[in-house]
C-alpha cells in the first residue's frame, strides 16, 4: 500500500499483523511501575474528574523500548480482533502522539494527530484525510471517551471513518461511551469523582493536573 503519506509502511511477509506478543494485566502494571507511572495522590483528569491514581503514559513511553513491548501487545489485540481494513492511525495530542505513531509502526500504517485550537480538535503540519479513508482512532488512557469522541467527530467531519478505537488503558472499567469498538490493551476501574462530590481523603489533599488539556497552542 503507498499512501499520500510516503512509502508503503507494511512488511511485505507480515501484512499488517503484530509480532505475537501477549502481556497479562499484571505485566502492563507492572511497566508502569517500573516506569514510575503509576502515580498515587489527588489528580485532576484531563476529563475535568478528580482521582486519587493517575497513570503518567509519557513516562511509560519515554523508554522506546517499553513503548514498543505495549504498543506490539496493544496491536497484537488489535489485529485479533479482526478490525476491518483501517489504513490510518488518528489520535489526539497530546497523549495520543507517541501511542499512535508505534501503533502506526507495529501496524504498517502512518499516523496523524489531531490539536486543540480554542477547544476544538483540528488537522495541522500538513496532515490530511482523504473521503472515505478507515481509520482506528488510538489514545494513551481513556477515562470517559470524552477527547475520543471529539476526536472521531473530527475525523469524521472531514469526511474519514473511525472503524475502532483502542488504548494502552481503559480506566473506566469498560464503562467509557464510545460509538465504535473499543480495544484495550488493559481494562482498570479506577474511581473518579466531580469536583463537587469529593470524598474526605482527596478534600484534604491539594489537587494537580498532570494532563495537556487546557494548555494553549
Amino acid at each position: 500500500m503507498r499512501t499520500d503519506y510516503g512509502e508503503d509502511l507494511r512488511d511485505p511477509e507480515q501484512g499488517t499483523k503484530a509480532v505475537t506478543s501477549a502481556l497479562s494485566d499484571d505485566d502492563v502494571l507492572n511497566e508502569f511501575r517500573d516506569a514510575g507511572a503509576l502515580l498515587e495522590g489527588h489528580f485532576i483528569l484531563s476529563s475535568g474528574f478528580h482521582s486519587s491514581a493517575y497513570l503518567q503514559c509519557a513516562r511509560v513511553l519515554m523508554d522506546a523500548r517499553r513503548a514498543e513491548r505495549l504498543c506490539r501487545a496493544l496491536a497484537n489485540k488489535v489485529t485479533e480482533a479482526a478490525i476491518p481494513g483501517f489504513d490510518l492511525i488518528v489520535s489526539p495530542a497530546m497523549g495520543g502522539v507517541v501511542v499512535g505513531y508505534e501503533m502506526g509502526r507495529q501496524l504498517g500504517v502512518p499516523a496523524v494527530f489531531f490539536e486543540r485550537i480554542a477547544g476544538v480538535f483540528e488537522l495541522r503540519r500538513g496532515f490530511r484525510i482523504e473521503s472515505g479513508r478507515k481509520c482506528l482512532l488510538v489514545e494513551d488512557v481513556i477515562t470517559t471517551g470524552l477527547s475520543s469522541r471529539e476526536c472521531i467527530a473530527a475525523t469524521e467531519a472531514l469526511g474519514g471513518k473511525v472503524v475502532a478505537a483502542a488504548a494502552l488503558v481503559d480506566r473506566s472499567g469498560g464503562r467509557a461511551d464510545l460509538p465504535v469498538p473499543f480495544i484495550p490493551l488493559v481494562k482498570l476501574d479506577i474511581p473518579h469523582f466531580p469536583p463537587d462530590q469529593l470524598p474526605i481523603e482527596l478534600q484534604n489533599i491539594p489537587a494537580v493536573k498532570p494532563g495537556s488539556r487546557g494548555l494553549k497552542a
